[in-house]
């Protein structure tokens, strides 16, 4: 969309304003947006991007016709409890998409010192602004009004800083989100104090230390994702308070020790990412507990053990990864009773054995990819013809040498990716007439007997 286009937008909607706050007999050359909002605004756009003559392009007041991306909102005024007053509400830099056409980033971006002029400031937002300039994430940052309810920083790889002590301050923050950038150090045992905060995402970026015990106190949290970082220690038990927890994802750290059973009490989570880490102890039994999820992923973590029974209550999961864990023993055939909704199968590069059983053509009506390679699968594949053939390289069977195929999916000129390199099953031979089933009875004793026969009719001649 074109400054032009904005431009006219904004009119328009100062237009209606007026029109409104005409009609409720309030002047509408009372709503000013004060001057010092108004100045830190304009230092504000010109930190993201210089290039751009900010104070041409929007001379008059910025609540009224502001570039998109300035959100403001009326506010009983101190001078008279009878009247309002607008003041900035939001900031939202980067170009995120016509829909969400904020103010762009210029490759020179630096972070607005001014952020903390804003005394009604409830959200401020930077999309993939700071790629190419080293910006630091100081701790006067987090001077900001105790009214800032979200903070999210995405896709911005050369912010770097750490978290501050200091955020504990902001009391109704209830969504803190840094992803893709370079924060580093630790997060601070602070969080705990942010009794409002429901989404917690710092995904992405160089953190480490330990998860802190304090976590277990935001009481209102609904999503917990550290993934992506080099993050250390054990899980700590108290993530098992966060009643709820709806997405914990921890993937691709350094966490190492066993999975504590607390976890068990998450029953609304729906997502469970503990993936890439260092967890023992095998896949924990408490997943029946949790009746709401619908993806488990413990792939790439030395937990071995057997895979356990857990999938009669597991009915809504729709992905199931497992690969490189370590696991020994059968595939339990209540994961194909059960899975009836499974789009994603993972259990390759274990150590596996055994046959598969039928119950796993359940799965074929949604499963859109399966991957059971390197293990010691054998006997003939239960998939049908056609659902091999669907699936075709997203049926990844490989590495199981006494895997087959039936005569079925032999058939057609189309067999999928599986016909190239697992053998047709061997037709089952016509078993034997066994003539004596007493213990110690074999073929060579059978061959024997007949012989005695034979020499006691001729000698009786």
């Amino acid at each position: 969309m074109a400054v032009g286009d904005c431009c006219f937008i904004a009119l328009v909607v100062s237009l209606l304003r007026c029109i409104v706050v005409a009609g409720e007999g309030v002047e509408p050359s009372l709503l000013i947006l004060p001057e010092r909002e108004q100045e830190a605004a304009y230092r504000a756009l010109e930190s993201v991007n210089p290039s751009v003559p900010w104070r041409s392009l929007y001379p008059d007041d910025l609540c009224l016709s502001g570039p998109h991306g300035i959100v403001c909102d009326l506010f009983p005024s101190s001078n008279s409890g009878d009247d309002e007053s607008p003041h900035i509400v939001e900031l939202n830099f980067g170009y995120v998409s016509e829909f969400s056409n904020n103010p762009p980033c210029g490759p020179d971006a630096t972070l607005p010192g001014t952020l903390s002029s804003f005394p009604f400031l409830r959200k401020v937002f930077f999309y993939n602004c700071f790629t190419s300039t080293k910006v630091v994430l100081s701790t006067d940052f987090w001077n900001l009004s105790s009214a800032v309810e979200e903070i999210a920083f995405y896709q911005n790889p050369s912010l770097g800083g750490s978290l501050s002590n200091r955020l504990a301050g902001l009391s109704r923050l209830s969504r803190l989100i840094v992803s893709g950038s370079q924060i580093s150090g630790t997060i601070t045992s602070e969080v705990g104090d942010l009794r409002c905060m429901e989404q917690l995402i710092l995904s992405r970026n160089r953190l480490r230390g330990e998860i802190p015990r304090s976590i277990g106190r935001l009481g209102r949290l609904k999503v917990f994702d550290v993934s992506g970082n080099r993050i250390g220690g054990a899980i700590p038990s108290e993530i098992g308070r966060l009643v709820e927890l709806v997405k914990l994802d921890i993937s691709s750290n350094r966490i190492a020790g066993r999975i504590p059973a607390e976890l068990g009490g998450l029953s609304r989570v729906e997502l469970l990412d503990l993936s890439e880490n260092r967890l023992t102890g095998g896949v924990p039994a408490f997943l029946a507990e949790l009746k709401n999820l619908r993806e488990i992923h413990l792939s790439g973590n030395p937990l071995g053990g057997a895979i356990p029974e857990v999938w009669e209550k597991l009915g809504g999961v729709l992905g199931v990864g497992m690969s490189r864990l370590g696991l020994v023993g059968s595939v339990p055939s209540s994961m194909g009773v059960y899975l009836g909704s499974v789009t994603y199968l993972a259990l390759d590069n274990n150590k596996l054995e055994g046959e598969l059983s039928e119950q796993f053509r359940r799965m074929e009506s949604t499963a859109m990819e399966i991957n059971l390679e390197n293990n010691g699968l054998r006997g003939r594949v239960p998939f049908s013809a056609g659902f091999v053939r669907r699936l075709d390289g997203k049926l990844r069977l490989a590495g199981n040498p006494d895997l087959c195929l039936g005569e079925e999916h032999e058939a057609g000129s189309r067999r999928g990716a599986a016909a190239s390199y697992l053998r047709r099953c061997n037709k089952t031979a016509d078993p034997q007439p066994v003539l004596f089933t007493s213990s110690g009875f074999s073929p060579e004793n059978g061959s024997l007997f007949y012989l005695g026969v034979l020499v006691v009719f001729l000698v009786s001649l």
